[in-house]
């Protein structure tokens, strides 16, 4: 985890959560409608630089010039900020991507049944994320990861990794440039929701194509 999730509401509702002002970040009231977001695809990061919030399509991977494999997706809490890999990212590059919840796959019998993960309120969720600076800026593969964590109290019938909330009172902090490295490690730590505050249903199989969009898919499903 974190390999595909649900960003389809208004900038308005992710930016109400967090308190932000009509002058802090431009809003649009129009819904972002991705109901399917997929690694290798563009997606819609919060991030601060020169002191204001902006909200940027970033490449979802990261592989620089010296990886020689498929772009990596996520990036685990417990190690990205002193591996070789993230550190740089963890320190000057933190930002948050807005969504509304995530899907897993889970082995039953011989098939693979999805699942939505979502608040159990229903609200927006922000997930922690790193990547390379500045993200105005195209910087090809060496887009931005997810920041996961271990789901080891109720979720690990799901998966064993999901990806880090943050609370919205935290947010600001995370994207900080005030914020040291190693502040933003306790963040992570202390500002993560914990996973009684999320629930989940079975959702289609159609959420598989990454070509597939539409509210139809985090519909609840009935299975045997």
């Amino acid at each position: 985890m974190c390999g595909r999730f649900a960003q389809y509401s208004s900038r308005d509702d992710y930016f109400d959560s967090l308190g932000l002002k009509p002058d802090e970040v431009i809003y649009d009231p129009e819904p972002i409608g991705r109901f399917n977001v997929a690694p290798g695809t563009n997606v819609l990061l919060l991030n601060e630089r020169d002191d204001e919030f902006h909200f940027d399509p970033v490449y979802w991977g990261y592989g620089p010039e010296w990886w020689d494999k498929q772009p990596l997706i996520n990036a685990r809490s417990e190690t990205a900020a002193t591996g070789r890999m993230f550190k740089p990212l963890w320190d000057r590059g933190r930002a948050i991507v807005p969504a509304d919840g995530w899907y897993e796959w889970k082995r039953e019998g011989d098939k693979k049944q999805p699942y939505f993960i979502y608040h159990k309120e229903n609200e927006p969720l922000f997930f922690a994320a790193i990547g390379k600076t500045p993200y105005g800026k195209d910087h090809g593969h060496e887009g931005f990861v997810v920041v996961t964590a271990a789901s080891n109290k109720g979720m690990v019938d799901i998966h064993d990794r999901r990806p880090l909330v943050l609370r919205a009172d935290a947010v600001r902090e995370w994207l900080s440039a005030e914020t040291t490295p190693a502040r933003a490690q306790e963040i992570a730590h202390d500002a993560a929701l914990p996973e009684t505050d999320f629930t989940w249903h079975p959702v289609t199989a159609k959420v598989g194509n990454i070509h597939n969009q539409g509210e139809t898919l985090i519909r609840e499903i009935q299975t045997d």
